[in-house]
């Protein structure tokens, strides 16, 4: 169970208890789950039932414990928890399901994974100066509003900069609006979009623009060429570019991601036949049934992957491309922790194995969200580096 397959759980419930008239409240939109945070119980956590008290007019606790009853005979949930004044605290069943529902659905999606219809109702206008780092956040915010279903409209004050067009950006209007609209006015970057374009070139200067966020200055020196660790621009392209490259690996390996079920712990067993390196890769397959051969080092990769979506609707919602950077930044750290642990090509006269399998099937995963994640700031994602 993803993040927002429970979000969805726990709104059924509310829905049901309302339908059998054992809350009398307004059904909410959406329900906000979030991980727990360190020291708390359970993998999830919610306060629908504090926002729900007033409406219904009974206390938090008694709301909790109308929705734990309806939410834990829901499958994919292992216990429900009634915590501090009327939170509900979520332990999934089968962790393992969970996360293989996950990598599913990202290599479903793609470079799509995270986008969705929440803002499908909305039809928002921005407006921003002439100047080159107001123009870029407002297309990033365009383009994230957008995942999430939204139409949207950008006006400028005055005549687009030509230089603007080589970093991306796309105005719909220009001039004074009749009405005020949605301001997006970041601190100004001090110097001009051909300026950036020339020290910078187009990428790193969307970067330099964006990762900040809005209320910081942007620091837009030589730091954002360097190809190296202390550059987070690199790190998460060559993230991208080494998942990519771990595909192309595997191919002359003879394998493929999620070949089959994982039913291995170590990357020791020849039980699986292989294919002859050249061969052509195996057809894919589904991920199976079992537990996931990882150490703990997957865990917070894992965990980055199934909260993308969170994060991109936040960032949408809160027209902050920068939370979108940070994120990109998070999922690389941890991809190299996780390579660096669990190899998901054999070495020396290893076999591949499930385990390998299942190790490049969260490799790729990684890859693609980074793809997606730099696209939506419109920056490329290089396959080789």
């Amino acid at each position: 169970m993803t993040p927002a397959d429970l979000s969805r759980t726990v709104l059924h419930a509310v829905r049901r208890a309302v339908d059998e008239d054992a809350l009398r409240a307004p059904v909410p939109a959406r329900v906000r789950v979030e991980r727990t945070r360190p020291g708390g119980s359970g993998d999830y956590a919610c306060a629908v039932a504090l926002q729900l008290a007033g409406p219904a007019a009974l206390p938090a606790l008694e709301v909790a414990a109308i929705l734990r009853d309806r939410v834990a005979a829901e499958p994919g949930v292992g216990r429900v928890e009634i915590t501090g004044p009327g939170f509900l605290s979520f332990t999934l069943d089968a962790p393992a399901a969970g996360d293989r529902a996950v990598l599913d659905a990202v290599r479903e999606q793609g470079l799509a994974y995270g986008h969705g219809d929440v803002l499908r109702e909305e039809i928002l206008q921005f407006h921003h100066a002439r100047e080159v780092r107001a123009a870029v956040t407002a297309h990033a915010v365009r383009r994230l509003v957008v995942a999430q279903g939204a139409r949207v409209r950008v006006s400028c004050e005055e005549a687009s900069d030509p230089d603007w067009a080589r970093l991306g950006v796309t105005v719909d209007a220009h001039g004074t609006p009749p009405v005020p609209l949605t301001g997006i006015r970041p601190v100004p970057a001090g110097v001009t979009a051909g300026e950036l374009l020339e020290r910078l070139g187009p990428d790193a200067a969307r970067w330099g623009l964006l990762r900040p966020a809005g209320h910081d200055r942007a620091a837009l020196g030589p730091e954002l060429l360097v190809q190296g660790e202390a550059n987070p621009l690199f790190r998460v392209r060559y993230a991208h570019a080494r998942a990519r490259a771990l595909t192309r690996g595997a191919a002359l390996l003879g394998f493929t991601a999620g070949q089959a079920p994982y039913a291995e712990t170590a990357p020791d067993s020849e039980s699986h036949a292989q294919h002859t390196p050249g061969a052509g890769p195996a057809q894919h397959a589904p991920y199976g049934e079992g537990p996931l051969p990882y150490d703990g080092a997957a865990r917070p990769l894992l965990d980055l992957i199934a909260d993308h979506p969170g994060v991109l609707l936040a960032a949408a919602r809160h027209r902050a491309p920068d939370r979108v950077a940070r994120q990109l930044e998070a999922v690389a750290h941890a991809f190299f922790d996780f390579h660096d642990s669990c190899p998901p090509l054999p070495a020396g006269d290893e076999k591949p194995s499930a385990a390998h399998r299942a190790r490049l099937a969260l490799a790729e995963a990684a890859g693609t969200v980074l793809a997606g994640g730099l696209s939506l700031l419109g920056i490329r994602a290089p396959e080789h580096l």
